[in-house]
């Protein structure tokens, strides 16, 4: 074969390629594609490991910015309340008991699962919050990185908040923070994702658990919170997540008699709901409330987290042992 044919034939191959994928490209248009229907996502709560129903049996829509349909969401009654309570409780001694170190690092492993799912959150923060893409970007890396800073409090608080006191006499006395218990946390109706995030990991690092109720009208990022979590480390119970009306499921959080503390801040904002009334049915069991925020709800971005969330839900013990002689 001459130069000159191999070079013909050499020509015409390209343009075979074109023609097939020309024609491929014209049988995937989408005016000849089939139609689909619309897979209409219904989610479930989140306790004890396990996604429930809601034993109503009820559920709502929730819609974007626009008012376009997103999901259907659980409406959670007391009953779910109350499981989510008792689940909170079997677990908290487990998640107390487990060394500081080990806390830190079943929390990093969650914030490793939350940049994996980063695309979805930031579609779920873009729609639900009426934000660009861009904004959802910051919003959901802020989110991550907070996580991860809270995540490495867990070995280190005790350090900051514990203390050697001097005393009179041939013993050691020793300060230290120990967590509360179960906590309630009304999650933030406006940031759906980053003030939720401020608002359960600095619950979580001591080795509280907590029962958290979501955004009413933005609970898609919670949820999807939840799924990383149950492919995590962090063990059934330490998180339980509520979804529905603030107004039906915050009183019965509030009044709880084996919750030990709530955090309100999701109180503002939300549809008939007077934060002064929870904190006066959290008053019959002495829980230690953290208020909302004065005012308008913050942006969350600033100002930097410090560790005042964290040992807002912590108690602290005092022991004394003898030095010997």
């Amino acid at each position: 074969m001459s130069p000159t044919k191999i070079r013909e034939t050499g020509s015409h191959r390209p343009e075979g390629r074109e023609q097939q994928e020309g024609n491929e490209q014209k049988a995937a248009s989408p005016s000849q594609r089939p139609e689909r229907l619309d897979v209409r996502k219904t989610y479930k709560l989140y306790i004890g490991g396990t996604f429930p129903r809601s034993e109503s049996g009820r559920s709502y829509e929730v819609t974007d910015s626009r008012g376009r349909f997103l999901a259907n969401a659980a409406q959670g009654s007391r009953k779910d309340a109350r499981d989510a309570v008792v689940a909170a409780r079997a677990a908290f001694k487990g998640w107390a008991g487990a060394t500081a170190y080990n806390r830190g690092q079943v929390l990093y492993r969650v914030a490793e699962l939350m940049e994996g799912r980063r695309a979805q959150f930031v579609d779920e923060v873009s729609r639900g919050e009426g934000v660009t893409r861009a904004r959802a970007e910051s919003l959901v890396s802020a989110a991550i990185d907070r996580w991860v800073w809270y995540a490495g409090w867990t070995d280190k608080v005790a350090q900051v908040a514990g203390n050697a006191n001097p005393v009179a006499g041939p013993y050691f006395n020793l300060s230290v923070p120990e967590p509360t218990g179960v906590v309630a946390a009304l999650a933030p109706q406006g940031s759906s994702l980053l003030g939720l995030v401020s608002v359960i990991a600095p619950i979580l690092v001591t080795g509280n658990t907590v029962v958290v109720l979501a955004s009413e009208k933005r609970p898609l990022p919670a949820v999807t919170l939840t799924e990383v979590l149950a492919t995590s480390d962090v063990p059934g119970g330490v998180v339980n997540l509520l979804t529905g009306r603030t107004a039906e499921v915050a009183p019965w959080l509030a009044s709880h008699a084996d919750v030990n503390a709530i955090d309100l801040t999701g109180a503002a904002g939300a549809d008939g709901v007077v934060w002064a009334d929870l904190e006066a049915a959290a008053a019959d069991n002495l829980k230690r409330v953290l208020r909302p925020h004065d005012g308008d709800e913050p942006t969350w971005l600033t100002p930097p987290p410090g560790p005042a969330r964290i040992l807002q839900f912590t108690e602290t013990k005092t022991v004394w042992h003898p030095k010997g002689t």
